[in-house]
């Protein structure tokens, strides 16, 4: 089975978490364990979220004020290159030898049209309180969201129309190799009207990608089976932050599109299951990284499917 598992930047880095190489190390250990089963069992693509990660370095870059601040396709490279290099490690250390693994910088081409551009609203970077977040954007003139009790720096979020490369990942899991790539969201590009030899001009944008959709364009593209979205909470929540919060546990995407998700959180992973099984009839899953298996086994977390009898809720204990 052609697996591709999105795995969320809050699964790499836990609310509250000190932004450090040590922290993000041990996540990725964790989660990669939890990951090993399904790349022993199954063709494999892994995504990653790289919202704190790509912020942090955002504000680093600022406070060295003899250069300008890198744009965010750069800084979502680098995260790329950082990020999949600890997943492709610590992967590797729970799988034998000679299993393969490759990790691949991934362009995703945007329109630059798109309405998200006159409207941030993804997340990035690390938690503030409000009056922190309010001076760092007089101070530096970001777009800064409320993020559950805390705020964070919001940056456009354009959907994504076309990932570059997708036929060298399929050459890759043809020779059984787990394909790392389009990790947070991939690097933003988009075409201009200048003219080159090969036509018109690609050029990175200053956004960053959701990596939910992101993944459910790969998978769409690769004709996957399945695609697994892991974060760090158990499963897709009715009336989430409410004393009536109830897990989902099953639903069609007709039936689960009809309700609302938070924009900044769970509602692009629920799009992006949704449009998933929608286009190749194959299953969605989101849920915890800790039940990554079982997710695949469609024992746990919210399983999206063509067959699901319904809208099922099951009530939290």
């Amino acid at each position: 089975m052609r697996v591709v598992v999105a795995l969320g930047g809050n699964a790499l880095l836990r609310r509250g978490q000190e932004l450090s190489a040590e922290n993000q190390r041990e996540n990725a250990r964790v989660a990669c364990r939890a990951l090993a089963p399904i790349a022993r069992e199954h063709e494999l693509v892994l995504s990653h979220g790289n919202g704190p990660q790509v912020g942090l370095l955002a504000l680093q870059g600022a406070a060295y004020t003899a250069v300008d601040t890198y744009p965010l396709d750069m800084l979502g490279a680098q995260t790329e290159g950082m990020i999949g290099y600890l997943i492709q490690q610590e992967l590797g250390n729970e799988l034998p030898f000679d299993v393969k693994l490759a990790t691949l910088l991934t362009m995703i081409e945007v329109d630059k049209n798109d309405p998200a551009f006159s409207n941030p609203t993804k997340p990035i970077g690390p938690v503030y309180t409000e009056a922190e977040a309010k001076a760092l954007a007089a101070d530096k003139g970001w777009s800064v969201k409320p993020d559950g009790e805390h705020y964070r720096r919001v940056v456009p979020s354009p959907l994504p129309k076309r990932i570059f490369g997708v036929e060298a990942i399929e050459t890759l899991l043809e020779s059984r190799c787990v394909v790392i790539c389009a990790g947070g969201g991939g690097i933003p590009t988009m075409y201009t009207d200048e003219r080159v030899t090969a036509g018109h001009r690609l050029v990175g944008v200053e956004a960053v990608i959701d990596k939910d959709l992101a993944s459910a364009l790969l998978a769409i593209d690769l004709r996957a089976d399945a695609l697994v979205i892991v974060t760090d909470v158990d499963a897709v929540y009715a009336d989430w932050g409410t004393p009536s919060a109830r897990a989902i546990r099953r639903a069609t995407p007709t039936a689960l599109a009809a309700s609302e998700f938070a924009e900044g959180s769970m509602g692009p992973k629920v799009r992006a299951a949704c449009s998933f099984v929608e286009q190749t009839g194959g299953i969605a899953a989101i849920g915890s990284i800790t039940d990554a298996e079982a997710l695949l086994r469609r024992e746990a977390g919210t399983i999206v499917s063509l067959d699901a009898r319904g809208l099922e809720v099951v009530y939290a204990a």
